[in-house]
């Protein structure tokens, strides 16, 4: 193996290893009372957790904004009682759970990109059906399946299918619209 390639590996290892979580299924009950139905139009939100050191991404999630508010969030380690998952998908995503999870990954070391992106209901809807339907994730594939599942969205087709979340999140940045804002927090070990 030469050394760059030994060097790549290290580094994809590195990146990635912020992604990671095991698939849970919650009851009906706790789904159908979590539900919450955002008064704003349909919306796709790219979460993207940035190193503060590196400028390299550690995870991304999706918030999506359809017939029902949640977020796709493969392999994610963050819960929360009043957001019920289901094979990654969030349920329940009100303003206040959301802001929940963008401060628990914020930290010394990491903050949180949030790229909102104002779309059809045909395409919201689209991709919580995708996110519903797509099962738990592996470890470490949150973009990658995230880059997936936004390629099969109408508008969505110049984004390219990555493993890295700084790569998806620069793509992202480029679609005509994107309203980007950032979360900081240096509270060291309160998350």
């Amino acid at each position: 193996m030469t050394f760059l390639r030994a060097l790549i590996l290290v580094v994809m290892a590195a990146t990635l290893s912020a992604c990671g979580g095991q698939s849970v299924w919650a009851p009906d009950e706790a789904v159908q009372k979590a539900r919450y139905d955002s008064p704003e139009p349909a919306y796709l939100v790219l979460k993207t957790m940035i190193n503060n050191r590196s400028g390299s991404g550690g995870h991304a999630a999706l918030t999506i904004n359809a017939s029902q508010t949640v977020m796709y969030d493969p392999a994610g380690r963050w819960s929360h009682p009043l957001g019920p998952e289901r094979n990654d998908v969030v349920f329940g995503m009100f303003p206040k759970l959301e802001e929940n999870y963008d401060n628990w990954h914020a930290r010394t070391t990491h903050h949180v990109v949030n790229q909102k992106i104002y779309v059809s209901e045909e395409v919201a809807e689209k991709a919580l059906q995708l996110a519903l339907a797509a099962g738990p994730s592996l470890d470490a594939q949150c973009t990658l399946n995230i880059s997936g599942l936004l390629l099969q969205l109408e508008g969505f087709e110049s984004l390219r299918r990555t493993y890295f979340p700084a790569k998806l999140m620069k793509d992202f940045a480029k679609l005509p619209g994107v309203q980007t804002t950032k979360v900081f927090d240096d509270d060291e070990g309160k998350n």
